[in-house]
Parts: structure tokens; sequence; C-alpha cells
């Protein structure tokens, strides 16, 4: 499934944050957004996922989303949010159980029972699932907002930050996670992330922003040199390439800010 955005632009009470943003995510293709803070990345997925209405033009296999109702655009997208905005009290089950909304008629059945557990087990969570999701510690609430959005067996991911409460370890297994979903589904994945090594260890390609624009796009060889740290970030830094089991990456040593 195909997400295009098309000279999407957005203001906050006359402030531009977005300005005329171009670049599409295809199937089975994860595409990191890049940018310091306050480059836009957070209104983007937003904007995308109609929280917030930008001016521009956002289509789905060439359908405008505009024109596709809530519930049918909650079975398309799975958001994550940077953190829980409202901490339940109820069970991690149930929480996760939340993400099959758009299915669900009067009350959950046996394919959604088998979904949340399914989901739970391959975040590693199936043994936590009774526990109260307002008793746990930040890092389980981000992989419980993960297997939420997962639940939900969308076409296409917007994850803001998905690993910003998470240490190296579940950093790594929830990408690879990511990473997998997307190969065997067909899906598409669209991540915003600060961490820019990981983003070029992980992505087929990088959007990188610099104030609310597009300075780059493409894979992430092309996209993660010197010179786009020094004018994105103000940082000179080393960039170096790794060998992983994708060919060639690169990999940022930050030195100075400038």
């Amino acid at each position: 499934m195909r997400l295009e955005i098309r000279e999407l632009s957005f203001s906050y009470n006359s402030r531009d944050v977005l300005k005329k943003v171009n670049f599409e995510v295809n199937s089975g293709e994860i595409v990191s957004i890049l940018g310091p803070n306050g480059s836009g990345k957070t209104t983007l997925l937003k904007c995308i996922n109609r929280m917030l209405k930008p001016d521009g033009n956002i289509f789905i296999d060439g359908k405008n989303v505009n024109d596709i109702k809530q519930k049918d655009l909650a079975r398309l997208f799975g958001y994550v949010p940077q953190r829980a905005l409202n901490v339940l009290p109820c069970s991690i089950f149930d929480a996760v159980m939340i993400g099959r909304r758009p299915y669900i008629g009067w009350g959950s059945g046996k394919r959604d029972k088998e979904v949340v557990f399914k989901v739970l087990k391959l975040m590693g969570m199936e043994d936590m699932a009774l526990r109260p999701f307002d008793g746990i510690s930040g890092g389980e609430m981000q992989k419980v907002l993960i297997a939420k959005a997962l639940a939900q067996e969308p076409k296409i991911l917007l994850m803001d930050e998905p690993t910003s409460n998470l240490d190296l370890r579940h950093q790594l297994d929830v990408l690879r996670i990511i990473g997998e979903i997307v190969e065997e589904k067909n899906v598409s994945a669209l991540i915003a992330m600060h961490d820019l090594n990981l983003a070029s260890r992980f992505s087929d390609r990088i959007v990188l922003l610099k104030k609310g624009e597009v300075y780059d796009d493409g894979d992430p060889r092309s996209v993660i040199t010197q010179e786009s740290i020094r004018s994105v970030y103000g940082v000179e830094a080393i960039v170096e390439e790794d060998n992983d089991n994708n060919g060639k990456k690169p990999h940022v040593i930050p030195l100075r800010a400038i």
C-alpha cells in the first residue's frame, strides 16, 4: 500500500511548522523521519493520521485520506505516539485490545483475542497480560502502545519515537520486530526518530527535515553524510560505514557542536 504526501504544509498560530513536504512510502518499506527538535517530525505524523488538518494532500493508493471514513482509516493506520496520553486503569491485555476497536462490533470475538495474544507474544509480553497497565514502567508502557498499534493489523505504521523510553536491548528488539512485520506482512512503516545510527541500520530510506522542509530523501548512505549533519544539526561528525546483513550502512560519530 503506497502512502503519498504532496505539498503538505501546516502552521501553529501563523508559525510555519511544515512547508510543502513531498515524499512517499511504499509497501514493504521502512522510512525514518529524521531532524532536530522542532523540525516538524511529530506534526507530520499527526497530519498524516488526520489528528491535525494540514494544507496539501495525503493519498493512500491514490485515494485522498479525506475521502476515507475514520473507521476505515483506523484499519489502515496504526499510530504509536511518543508516550501514553491517557494511562487507563485496565490490564495490559485490555489496553492492547483497544487496537481491535476498528473491527469490533458489540464485543470482542475469538479472532480479536487471538490477535492480541499473538501480538503480546511477539513483543515478549505474554506473561504480563494481566498486569495493570497503569502500574508498569515507561519502557513497558511504550511496548504496550506498539502492541496496540500492531493489534490493529494496519497497512501503514506511523510511529513517533517508538524506542524513546526503551533501553538499548529493547530498542534493537522492537526495531527488529517492526522490520520483520514490514517484510512478512508487506506493510509500510513511517518512523520519526532521533537516533541517526538506529535509523541508518533499520531503515530503507531516510527523510531528513530541516525547519519543516525536506532537506533530503533517499537511502541512508546518501542522506546521512558529514555535510547533511553539519547543515541540519549544526554538528561536526565523522561518518563511517558499517556492514550488516543489508549491506553497508553509515555510522555517525559526533564530534562537536558548531
